[in-house]
């Protein structure tokens, strides 16, 4: 579907009868991101998932600045128009998060209740968004420098070392995950990520106080890193519930399937 600047890739899965979940993908993710949770999820909601820009089979037709959480933010929200969804629930996992984050915010009457997997507020001063801006072009040029596949994988396998991930490396499924994250185009993960990365995002942090919304904020017992970040949210924002998912790291709907369905489950449903 082209909405404005971009040729979005999206599917439905579930039933279209029922409340409908919007899924946002990590970054080297896609549409595919959370097939596992919503096979356990599609009796009783309608799931939408979408390709981010950058990834999967979502096209960018406009120039670079629409890789940014701005304007992908306002064409998700054009999106969901074209689908005649007024409101709908929202799941971000990581960038995904950082994504839905911005949407419930910006856009609270679309998103009456929210999750975020491994999520956050973007970086509080400018010195910190400068660092991380010029971090992640270092990370950038490396994609960009992945010219076959086995390139690609061994950025991936020193990607997944990072302590956030845990001891992810390790799970029966870890091989199938880095099949499926080469069916990215490295060039254009390495755009989101000039764009659309931590450093570039708006700082929510201010903006935090101002939440009306439900929010469910999971994190891993095992990424310390992100715990830390989730408490200094839940202290500041109203209507939100920190879960700490026990046995998991950065990306617990891989890690622990059914304990992230069941945490999404019960806070829908209440």
């Amino acid at each position: 579907m082209t909405i404005a600047n971009y040729q979005f890739y999206y599917s439905c899965d579930g039933d279209r009868t029922q409340a409908v979940i919007l899924f946002l993908h990590g970054f080297m993710g896609d549409s595919h991101e959370f097939d596992e949770a919503i096979q356990l999820l599609n009796h009783d909601f309608s799931c939408l998932t979408v390709d981010l820009p950058g990834h999967g089979n979502t096209k960018v037709l406009g120039s670079e600045d629409f890789y940014t959480m701005t304007n992908t933010a306002q064409a998700l929200i054009e999106l969901l128009d074209y689908l005649q969804i007024n409101q709908c629930f929202l799941v971000g996992y990581s960038m995904g998060g950082r994504l839905a984050l911005y949407l419930t915010l910006y856009f609270p009457h679309r998103f009456p209740k929210v999750v975020l997997e491994s999520a956050s507020p973007g970086l509080r001063t400018a010195a910190e968004r400068q660092e991380r801006i010029k971090r992640d072009g270092q990370i950038a040029r490396k994609l960009e420098r992945c010219l076959d596949k086995n390139d690609f994988i061994a950025f991936l396998r020193n990607w997944y070392q990072q302590p956030i991930f845990g001891n992810i490396k390790n799970h029966p499924q870890f091989q199938h995950l880095l099949e499926i994250r080469t069916q990215n185009n490295s060039i254009e993960l390495a755009k989101s990520l000039r764009f659309m990365g931590t450093g570039c995002q708006p700082s929510l942090w201010e903006k935090l106080k101002d939440n009306v919304n439900d929010l469910l904020l999971l994190v891993g017992e095992n990424d310390e890193k992100f715990i830390d970040i989730n408490q200094q949210m839940a202290k500041i924002c109203q209507y939100c519930q920190l879960k700490i998912v026990s046995n998991a790291s950065h990306n617990i709907h891989f890690e622990k399937p059914k304990d992230f369905v069941e945490n999404i489950k019960i806070f829908l449903n209440t």
